[in-house]
């Protein structure tokens, strides 16, 4: 009996394989979990700056932003395609192809940001059309235009960011997350309220006008240029020195960037997309539902943060080990990801379910949003586990080049089961808000599902490097 049991232990050279995986992915992601959810921070400071100036100036920061990101975000997917490209390289030991990946990323990103601004100067200038008060539209222009100066140096932070976090410099990440919240919260008020945010607290006075919605958006701007200028003295400072001949626009490494990162940019939309239809959803019940929807959102998404640094993390793991032609090391970077993102939204989960009002309470203090949103977090407590997995499988996808399927999955998930089965649970089953959380739920476990078939299938035999 003891040697059959014995037969399924693994060697202990394979444990340590794992506990070596374990302690590496562990060291990667907590850095890169920090500076995601250091990334959140920065839009809700600006949120509570403008959110003094009253109802109108909040609601068009809200939708200047959205307008801003729901096009960034396709620029970004596109950038992400560097990852697996600049691990790959590090893991075969070709630092000069890994340099490489990063200057043609910085080109990569005026290519597609210069479009991408013009895009959304365009739909800001046409906001009438869409139904928005001209009041309203003529703020969130004022917005836009601060605020679509920061694309481009967004799009080669991240570019900047995808090769330190495969060369393991993770530090400058880290720094440039913190100074850019340091700078922010001065920053912010003195450019909404000018030189009346100086007076109220005994300062000389600087002449600074009080540029209301548009002064957060430039805040954000020069934080976003203060976080790439950060990142770029940690490229400068690190080892492996860019050289001059690097510079040099290669179009082949570009194409497969493109190739790899435009079914991202897809993806990341259609996330994003299906989100936004469910708040034009729950805008069509209540408005104690849309604020209790807001407020299990906010703490759904403060928890998802810490997944999306450690799938980060297992890209370039997985990166690594495809790189390195290593099989059994891409399918334990996989799956080391996928436990330790599983054992933090189980932590998460546990915390939804125990602690909901005081968790509501953080976010707002009016009791009947409170018992509102308690119901939503106990469906987002269900969803915790599935959320964690299928975005640490997205990057091991990733990781490995495969993100087409992703975006097949996301899709499918969202828009085939989860939003159809979320509408009629609320409005034909007369479910309310909860019935579009229990849609969100199927949707996202089913995404995980088809994700952890796919890595599966992926992983079980030799991944060709890019």
């Amino acid at each position: 009996m003891t040697a059959s049991v014995d037969r399924f232990k693994p060697a202990p050279e394979e444990r340590a394989h794992w506990l070596s995986e374990g302690r590496a992915l562990v060291r990667l992601s907590v850095p890169l979990a920090f500076a995601h959810f250091g990334q959140t921070l920065l839009g809700a400071v600006d949120t509570a700056v403008v959110g003094r100036l009253g109802e109108l100036p909040l609601g068009a920061a809200g939708l200047g932003n959205s307008l801003f990101f729901t096009v960034t975000v396709l620029g970004m997917g596109v950038m992400l395609g560097l990852d697996p490209l600049v691990a790959q390289a590090v893991g075969a030991g070709d630092d000069a192809r890994a340099r490489r990946a990063l200057t043609q990323g910085v080109w990569l990103a005026l290519l597609v940001g210069t479009p991408l601004m013009a895009g959304i100067v365009w739909l800001a200038a046409y906001l009438e059309a869409f139904g928005i008060a001209s009041d309203s539209a003529s703020l969130v222009r004022l917005y836009v235009v601060a605020r679509v100066p920061s694309l481009i140096p967004f799009l080669v932070f991240v570019a900047l960011r995808s090769y330190l976090q495969a060369t393991g410099g993770t530090r400058p990440v880290v720094v440039s997350v913190i100074v850019a919240n340091i700078v922010n919260v001065p920053l912010s008020i003195l450019l909404v309220f000018g030189d009346s945010a100086l007076t109220a607290v005994g300062l000389p006075q600087l002449g600074v006008p009080a540029l209301g919605v548009a002064g957060a958006a430039w805040a954000s701007t020069g934080c976003t240029v203060v976080q790439m200028l950060v990142l770029a003295e940690g490229v400068r400072r690190g080892s492996s020195r860019l050289r001059l001949s690097d510079w040099k626009v290669q179009r082949a490494p570009m194409a497969t960037a493109l190739s790899i990162g435009t079914p991202i940019g897809l993806q990341l939309l259609a996330e994003f997309g299906v989100f936004a239809l469910v708040n034009v959803a729950m805008g069509n019940l209540d408005a104690t539902s849309l604020a209790a929807h807001q407020v299990a959102l906010t703490l759904a998404s403060a928890t998802f943060m810490i997944p999306v640094g450690i799938g980060a993390a297992t890209s370039v793991r997985v990166g690594h080990a495809v790189g390195r032609r290593d099989e059994a090391g891409t399918r334990r970077a996989g799956f080391a990801g996928l436990a330790l993102g599983i054992g933090f939204m189980l932590v998460s989960a546990t915390t939804f379910l125990t602690l909901p009002r005081l968790l509501a309470h953080l976010i707002t203090t009016d009791e009947v949003v409170v018992e509102a949103a308690v119901g939503l977090l106990a469906v987002a407590a269900v969803f915790q586990v599935s959320d964690g997995a299928q975005a640490v499988l997205a990057g091991a996808l990733r990781g490995a080049g495969d993100t087409r399927f992703t975006l097949i999955a996301n899709v499918a998930g969202h828009y085939l089961v989860g939003l159809p089965l979320g509408l009629v649970l609320t409005f034909t089953l007369s479910m309310g808000a909860p019935g579009l959380w229990w849609g969100l739920s199927a949707g996202l476990s089913a995404v995980a599902l088809c994700l952890i078939w796919r890595f599966v299938k992926v992983s079980r035999s030799a991944v060709a490097p890019l």
